[in-house]
C-alpha cells in the first residue's frame, strides 16, 4: 500500500508526517481509517468526490491516487478549504467547485470527535461551514463518510475533544454572541479562537471568526437540540455539530485493526490485513 514515488512531495511537514519514514501509532491509525474508507466507499462509479479537511484527509488523497490514473481521469474533486484544495492540486487531480457540482457522489472527511450515533464535532480546523455544505451535498449515494483515529471515538461528544463546539460567527456579532453563549446557553467558558502564529483571532476561509464553546455533558448528550439552539442566534454562520449526516465512520485502532460504525447501528471490526 505504498504511495506513488512522486506523492510524498505533496505532504510537506505542515500537512502530515511523510510516509517515507515509519509512522507513529496515531498516524498509522489515521492512515488505516482513511485507506479502509476509500477502499469501501470511493468506487469506480463515483465521479464527483468531496475531500474534507484535517490531519487524516491527506491519507484519503493518497489512497485515491493509488486507485490509478484510469479511475481518476474523469473524476472531479471538491475541496472544503485551502488545505484540501492544495492536496487535490498537488496530487494532479481535477479540482472542482461546489457551485459547479452541487451534488456530490461521496464526501470523505475527518472529525474532531464522533459519538455513538455518529454525530460529530467538527471545526477544529475552522472549516465547519464548507465541510457541512459538502457533507450535505453528498446525496447522490447518501455517502458522507468520516475517518479518524481511535482517540476520536466517544460515547458522548465532549469526552475527548475538550476545546468545545466550534461556532463560525460574523465578526460584527462576536461580542454579543460570546455574551449570549456564556450567560444564556450554558457555556460560561466560550472564547474567541485566537491565531497561534499570528496576532489576533483565527479568520476562516469565509472571512469569519470562530468561537469555541464548551458545554456540559447533559447538553452534549442531546447534540441535535444544542445545534438548533446555537443556530438560532443572530450572527451565527454555522455550528460544528454534524447531526444525522454521517453514513459511516471508520476508526483506525492501535492494534492495526479498523472499527467501522454505521448509521443503522451496525459495527464492524476489520482485522489488520
Amino acid at each position: 500500500m505504498s504511495a506513488p514515488s512522486a506523492f510524498p512531495s505533496i505532504f510537506s511537514p505542515s500537512l502530515v508526517t511523510t510516509t517515507e519514514s515509519p509512522l507513529d501509532t496515531v498516524e498509522a491509525a489515521k492512515r488505516l481509517a482513511a485507506y479502509t474508507a476509500v477502499d469501501k466507499h470511493v468506487l469506480p462509479e463515483h465521479k464527483v468526490i468531496g475531500v474534507g479537511s484535517g490531519s487524516t484527509v491527506p491519507y484519503v488523497v493518497e489512497r485515491i491516487l493509488e486507485q490509478g490514473a484510469a479511475h481518476n481521469a474523469d473524476r472531479v474533486f471538491i475541496p472544503t478549504g485551502f488545505q484540501s484544495q492544495q492536496l487535490i492540486t498537488l496530487a494532479g487531480l481535477r479540482l472542482g467547485d461546489i457551485s459547479q457540482y452541487p451534488e456530490i457522489d461521496v464526501t470523505i472527511d475527518g472529525a474532531d470527535e464522533v459519538d455513538k450515533e455518529l454525530n460529530c464535532i467538527k471545526g477544529g480546523g475552522a472549516c465547519q461551514l464548507r465541510e457541512k455544505v459538502l457533507a450535505e451535498a453528498a446525496k447522490t449515494y447518501d455517502q458522507f463518510i468520516v475517518v479518524a483515529d481511535y482517540r476520536k471515538d466517544s460515547e458522548i461528544l465532549g469526552t475527548s475533544y475538550i476545546p468545545g463546539v466550534p461556532i463560525e460567527v460574523s465578526p460584527f456579532a462576536h461580542i454579543s454572541l460570546l455574551r449570549t453563549l456564556r450567560t444564556k446557553l450554558g457555556s460560561p467558558k466560550a472564547t474567541l479562537r485566537m491565531g497561534r502564529a499570528k496576532a489576533g483571532p483565527v479568520v476562516t476561509d469565509n472571512g469569519n471568526f470562530v468561537i469555541d464553546a464548551p458545554f456540559a455533558e447533559a447538553a452534549l448528550s442531546r447534540p441535535r437540540e444544542l445545534l438548533a439552539s446555537i443556530k438560532l442566534l443572530t450572527g451565527v454562520v454555522e455550528v460544528g455539530l454534524f447531526c444525522d449526516i454521517a453514513k459511516a465512520a471508520y476508526f483506525g485502532n492501535q492494534d492495526g485493526s479498523v472499527t467501522a460504525k454505521f448509521d443503522n447501528g451496525d459495527i464492524q471490526h476489520i482485522e489488520k490485513a
